[in-house]
């Protein structure tokens, strides 16, 4: 489907963009902003900011509208990595980083101690820095989640992606909408002082109540923070663009997202997960 005319991404190339891109090469280090093919990736790494994925670039599931590379048995973690990304973290003196991950089905904990260690790490080396962890849902296993709370970061994110009627038909058989949503509610069990975060895509094919019913669902999860964006297909094999939801539809969104409690919403074409993620959080 073709992309209609106020659909624009920003190209900026400048010396943090730079930077960024080289700190990463250094270290062995992955992003997101790469792995899935983010349109806001040089916006993001031009203000010296980035989202960091963690545990390869190998995911053992395989949604239908993601551009990671999947793998049943990826290579071992590396026992150095909480260390890489703390001294890359502090090297770029960030206020905020977002830290995400391939899902890892086979560890036995699906990575979540990894996670921890790296929140650890981070709080060590960069005391000043606000963490948000957005995480594959572990399996829904309280346990994994607990390790992950007990390191402490600001924000815990866990994304729904769409809605419960497209769920089954655009996520790995693996994921679950309802799992999703007990994911986040446990959060908020677990830690009340963790701030929860979800985000979904639009342009499947759902409609407008469908998404409502999505942002209500989330709210009874004691959801504070929700993003929404514009789906893109990574390509001829993924999952086909239904429809490019007008910037008018985004706005409509976001006063009904406003009008149901949470905290903060980003809502427009080019809204990701992670794209000014700061914003949420220093502005609540």
């Amino acid at each position: 489907m073709k992309k209609p005319g106020w659909f624009k991404v920003r190209y900026i190339d400048n010396e943090e963009s730079r930077q960024v891109k080289d700190l990463l090469e250094k270290n062995s280090l992955h992003t997101v902003c790469q792995s899935a093919h983010c349109p806001n990736k040089q916006e993001c790494w031009a203000h010296g900011t980035a989202s960091f994925m963690i545990m390869g670039e190998f995911c053992t599931r395989g949604c239908r509208f993601c551009a990671v590379k999947t793998l049943a048995r990826p290579p071992p973690l590396d026992p150095e990595e909480p260390e890489k990304l703390a001294e890359a973290v502090s090297s770029l003196n960030l206020k905020y980083i977002v830290i995400t991950s391939v899902d890892r089905d086979d560890l036995e904990d699906y990575g979540a101690s990894h996670f921890a260690a790296c929140v650890r790490a981070l709080k060590e080396k960069s005391r000043g820095t606000k963490i948000e962890t957005l995480i594959p849902d572990f399996n829904g296993e309280r346990p994994a989640l607990e390790k992950l709370a007990s390191a402490k970061p600001d924000v815990i994110s866990h994304n729904v992606e769409t809605v419960e009627r497209l769920s089954p038909q655009i996520r790995d058989r693996r994921a679950d909408y309802k799992k999703s949503l007990q994911v986040l509610g446990m959060v908020k069990d677990i830690d009340k002082d963790i701030i929860t975060k979800s985000g979904l895509m639009v342009g499947f094919g759902e409609t407008t109540d469908e998404v409502e019913q999505t942002m209500k669902d989330l709210r009874n999860a004691g959801v504070e923070i929700i993003t929404m964006g514009q789906y893109l297909s990574p390509s001829s094999a993924h999952y086909p663009v239904k429809e490019f939801v007008s910037p008018e539809t985004f706005d409509d969104y976001k006063k009904t997202a406003y009008s149901l409690g949470f905290r903060y919403v980003a809502s427009g074409p080019l809204v990701r997960s992670s794209y000014r993620a700061e914003e949420a959080f220093l502005l609540n």
